[in-house]
C-alpha cells in the first residue's frame, strides 16, 4: 500500500508539473498571437514608410533633373536669340551698305567693310538635348529586385572546434550556406551544473554578447564555479534575427573550495576565501567561555550568544577534531583532493610576519604547524628578523633562491604525487615536492600578523601542464630538504 501511495504521489507530482508546463505554453502562445498582430502592423507601417521615402527621393531627383533641363534650355535659347539678333542687325547693315556701294561705284571713295563679313555663320548652341537623357535600366532592375530580407539561417556551433583552457572558452560556429546579408551574430551563454537539456528553471541567467562580426568568439577571465557552460548563437541581418542554434554544453572543470572557518585558529578572521589575522580573536572566545561559565544560559541578544551563533564560527568540517590552536595559525579548505590535477592561487600580504600555503593530510594535528610534520607540505614566508622563503616538510626546510611574489599558484597532481608552487604572474616554477599521497589531501594555509585571499575555480594553466611534463624528472623532492 505504501509503494502504491508513493507511485501515485510521483504520478500526481509529474502531472502537476506537466499541467504547469502546458499552462505556461498556452500563455506563451497567446502572447505570441498578440505579438504577431502588433509586429505585422509595425512591419507594414515600416514598409509603407520606406516606399514613401523612396518615392520622395525619386520625386526630388525628378525635380532636380527637370530644373537642369529648363536651365539648359534657357541658356541655349539666350545664346541662339542673341546670335540671331546680331545676324539680323548685320543683315540690315549689309543691305544698306550694298545700296550705297552701288551708288558710288564710279567714285573713288573707299567703302568700309560691312559687319556681315565679320559674322561667324556657325551656331553657338546646338539644338540637340539628347545629352540630358537618363538611362534608368540598371536602377529599374535594382528596384524590381527589391524584396523582403530573408530570415538568416540557423548557425551550427562546431563542438570539435570549441576550446576550453586557461579559464577561457572559444566558441566557433558556421552557417549552412554563405549569406552576404549577415550583419552580426549574438552569442548567449550561461553557467549550469547539468549536462543534459535545459531545465525549466535554471539557477543562472543567460549572458549576452552582441554585435560579433566573426564566426567565433573567446570569453576570457572566467571563474569556473559550475561544472558546465551552455552556449547558443543566432545570426542577424539589418532587419531581423534568425533562430538560435542548438544548445551546446561544454565542460568547465575546475577545483572549487572554500575555507573551513569552523576549524580555523581563533585568531584568524575567515570570510569565504579571505583571511585576516585578528590578535583579539582568541581573547574574545575566552571571554565568551568565561561568561558562559558564570551563567547557564545567555540572554537571547547578549554578546556571548551573538558571537557563538555567528556564521563565521560554523561547526568544524574536521569531524571529531577541535579547531587549530596554540601557534598553529592554520585554516584548511573544505574540499579534499583524492584524484586528478588541481590548481588554485593565493594572494598574500608580503608584510605578514609569517605565511604558509600548501597541502595537508586530514590527520594534521590541531597543534601542528604547516611543514613541521610528515602530514603537511608548504612554502613558508618568514618576515620576522629577515625575509626568506623556504619549502618545508616533516620539519625539514630548503631556502628558495627566487624573488618573493605577491601571488602564488599551487598545482597538485594527486596520482603522480606532485605538489608544485609557481609565481602566479609569470608561471615560473618555484619548487616541487614529489611524494606518494596515501590518503586524500586538503589545501592548507597559515598566517601570522598578516592576511591573504584565495582564488578558486581555476583550471590548470596550459603553461603549467607543459612545464610539468618537461620538468618531471628534474624537480625538487622531499629528499632535497635539509
Amino acid at each position: 500500500c505504501y509503494i502504491l501511495q508513493e507511485s501515485l504521489r510521483k504520478i500526481t507530482t509529474t502531472l502537476a508539473l506537466k499541467n504547469d508546463e502546458i499552462t505556461n505554453f498556452i500563455c506563451c502562445l497567446k502572447q505570441s498571437l498578440e505579438n504577431l498582430e502588433g509586429n505585422s502592423s509595425r512591419v507594414q507601417e515600416d514598409l509603407e514608410t520606406e516606399f514613401s521615402s523612396l518615392h520622395s527621393v525619386l520625386d526630388e531627383l525628378k525635380d532636380s533633373m527637370v530644373t537642369r533641363i529648363k536651365q539648359e534650355r534657357a541658356s541655349r535659347t539666350y545664346e541662339l536669340q542673341s546670335q540671331l539678333s546680331a545676324c539680323s542687325k548685320a543683315l540690315e547693315s549689309s543691305e544698306e551698305l550694298l545700296e550705297v556701294a552701288n551708288q558710288t561705284l564710279s567714285s573713288t571713295t573707299y567703302v568700309t567693310m560691312a559687319p556681315a563679313f565679320r559674322l561667324s555663320l556657325k551656331a553657338k548652341a546646338s539644338d540637340s538635348m539628347s545629352h540630358m537623357m537618363v538611362d534608368f535600366t540598371q536602377e529599374r532592375e535594382m528596384l524590381q529586385a527589391i524584396k523582403f530580407l530573408p530570415v538568416p539561417a540557423t548557425p551550427e556551433i562546431l563542438v570539435s572546434e570549441c576550446q576550453v583552457c586557461d579559464n577561457t572558452v572559444t566558441v566557433q560556429w558556421a552557417l549552412p550556406e554563405p549569406d552576404t546579408k549577415i550583419d552580426h551574430y549574438d552569442l548567449e551563454h550561461r553557467r549550469t551544473n547539468y549536462e543534459g537539456p535545459p531545465r525549466a528553471r535554471e539557477d543562472y541567467p543567460w549572458m549576452v554578447v552582441e554585435g560579433i562580426r566573426e564566426t567565433e568568439y573567446t570569453l576570457t577571465g572566467l571563474r569556473f564555479d559550475t561544472r558546465y557552460m551552455t552556449f547558443r548563437v543566432k545570426a542577424c541581418n539589418k532587419a531581423v534575427a534568425g533562430e538560435f542554434s542548438e544548445l551546446v554544453t561544454l565542460e568547465t572543470h575546475a577545483f572549487l573550495f572554500k575555507l573551513d572557518a569552523g576549524s580555523s585558529h581563533q585568531n584568524l578572521k575567515v570570510e569565504d576565501l579571505s583571511v585576516e589575522w585578528d590578535s583579539c580573536g582568541g581573547k574574545v572566545v575566552q571571554d565568551i567561555r568565561k561568561d558562559k561559565n558564570r551563567t547557564n544560559q545567555s540572554p537571547m541578544h547578549s554578546p556571548a550568544r551573538t558571537a557563538m551563533n555567528s556564521p563565521k564560527r560554523v561547526p568544524s568540517a574536521r569531524v571529531g577534531r577541535d579547531r587549530f590552536t596554540a601557534e598553529s595559525y592554520t585554516v584548511l579548505g573544505d574540499t579534499f583532493i583524492d584524484a586528478g590535477q588541481q590548481y588554485w592561487e593565493v594572494r598574500f600580504d608580503k608584510e605578514s610576519k609569517a605565511f604558509a600555503v600548501g597541502l595537508a593530510l586530514r590527520n594534521l594535528g590541531r597543534f601542528d604547524q604547516l611543514g613541521k610534520s610528515n602530514a603537511s607540505w608548504c612554502i613558508h614566508l618568514n618576515n620576522w628578523l629577515h625575509q626568506s622563503l623556504t619549502a618545508k616538510h616533516n620539519n625539514k626546510a630548503r631556502t628558495l633562491d627566487c624573488p618573493i611574489p605577491d601571488r602564488i599558484g599551487v598545482y597538485c597532481n594527486y596520482e603522480e604525487g606532485a605538489l608544485s608552487f609557481y609565481n602566479a604572474r609569470t608561471k615560473t616554477l618555484m619548487h616541487t615536492f614529489r611524494t606518494k599521497f596515501t590518503q586524500p589531501v586538503i589545501p592548507a594555509f597559515s598566517v601570522w600578523n598578516g592576511s591573504f585571499s584565495v582564488q578558486t575555480g581555476l583550471q590548470v594553466p596550459s603553461v603549467v601542464q607543459s612545464g610539468q611534463r618537461k620538468n618531471s624528472g628534474t624537480s625538487s623532492s622531499n629528499a632535497s630538504l635539509t
